[in-house]
């Protein structure tokens, strides 16, 4: 048998970088040979069982189509934790992760009440379960199938989150209930398209992804508003968002009437992510 190695990196050159196609290989033996793979070099494999090879060209060939890896292993780690991916729901990025973190930091008591808005996999919401103190999360999501995946990897990390299939745009109860909500919105505009890696555009939820041109801001102008009614005084908004639309975003914030905006970069020096505080009430 060919060194399997050198024979994945022959397959997959020229679709994906020398480093990119050394994980992948990584990934591959790590799946394919379990843990029989610990403490191995990919290029000490040569060896594989029947099946193992199989199991290696069908991952191998389904790469070559574009398709994103996690989708192929169905799971990926966020936030050091382990996560199930299917279609239905995006693949968690690292820029969220250091949404993640900021929300982690924040001025924050213990059995704090936090909403995640657009769920997915559960990425934000399960990870905030599990790294703060005591917190009773809420999840919501327009797609039933996103919800399943997002349930099992509560279940996975061994916390409690209620998560409830809700449209946005449908009205919402008008009592505060929340210190937190946090949402990684459809951010993506359709004329943005063009640019998108092709394992994006034909594998990843469009329903998750993509907002209109002229209506940009939809989804942040909505859940602003629902942050308004359903944050506690001082209760804290926290968005992922377009790189392009910061200042956009922050502007509409304050019009708003949120207090303490701000604005991070990424670690790549995007401008990612925002913070706002809902203020007092008065009367």
């Amino acid at each position: 048998m060919h060194n399997s190695g050198r024979h994945i990196q022959q397959e997959l050159e020229g679709l994906y970088s020398m480093p990119e196609i050394s994980v992948l290989t990584q990934l591959i033996f790590k799946e394919v040979c379990g843990n029989s793979f610990i403490g191995m070099t990919t290029d000490k494999i040569s060896h594989l069982s029947g099946p193992q090879r199989r199991k290696t060209e069908d991952i191998v060939r389904r790469l070559k189509t574009g398709e994103p890896i996690q989708y192929i292993l169905g799971k990926t780690e966020f936030y050091g934790l382990p996560f199930i991916v299917t279609p239905d729901v995006l693949i968690p990025r690292p820029e969220t992760e250091e949404l993640v973190e900021w929300a982690l930091s924040g001025s924050r008591k213990t059995n704090c009440s936090v909403l995640d808005i657009g769920t997915g996999s559960g990425c934000i919401a399960v990870t905030l379960a599990k790294k703060m103190n005591k917190a009773d999360v809420y999840a919501w999501d327009i797609s039933e199938g996103a919800l399943e995946v997002a349930s099992e990897n509560a279940r996975l990390n061994g916390v409690s989150v209620h998560f409830l299939v809700h449209d946005i745009f449908q009205p919402v109860e008008d009592n505060p209930v929340f210190d937190v909500i946090v949402s990684n919105p459809p951010y993506v505009t359709e004329s943005e398209k063009v640019d998108m890696e092709v394992n994006v555009l034909d594998f990843e939820p469009h329903v998750a992804l993509f907002v209109a041109d002229d209506n940009a801001l939809l989804f942040y102008e909505r859940i602003a508003d629902i942050a308004l009614v359903m944050l506690n005084d001082r209760g804290e908004l926290y968005f992922e968002i377009n790189r392009e639309k910061g200042s956009e975003i922050c502007n509409m914030l304050r019009d708003k009437g949120f207090e303490s905006v701000e604005l991070k970069k990424d670690i790549s020096g995007n401008e990612r992510i925002v913070r706002a505080v809902k203020p007092e009430s008065h009367g």
